[in-house]
């Protein structure tokens, strides 16, 4: 079975296609030494805005935590349909509490 941190990396590379669209540019910034996944999302060619956040997960304890999710498909869904377990993905975005809190 292939890990969390794999399928995890694999699906927002599914997000960020081929990394470019409408006067965007999808970026993936992955650091796998703390767990973390994020997508953002800057104006391209022309930059007009700040980038901004699209999803950003992390893992932790053997769960995805998804800290914020701004697509049209929730990466919630995109989890489920590779066989993780609702038990191990947590939507902090929508206020749910990880199995063990990390302290600061």
């Amino acid at each position: 079975m292939e890990s969390l941190a794999t399928i995890l990396h694999q699906e927002l590379d599914k997000y960020r296609g081929s990394g470019f669209g409408a006067n965007c540019r999808l970026l993936t910034l992955s650091n796998p030494d703390d767990g973390t996944y994020t997508l953002l999302v800057t104006d391209y060619p022309v930059r007009q805005n700040p980038a901004e956040v699209v999803i950003l997960a992390r893992l932790m304890d053997d769960s995805i935590i998804i800290e914020e999710d701004n697509t049209n498909k929730p990466l919630i869904e995109a989890l489920l349909q590779r066989n993780i377990p609702r038990a191990k993905i947590v939507l902090a975005y929508a206020g749910e509490t990880p199995p063990t809190q990390e302290r600061p």
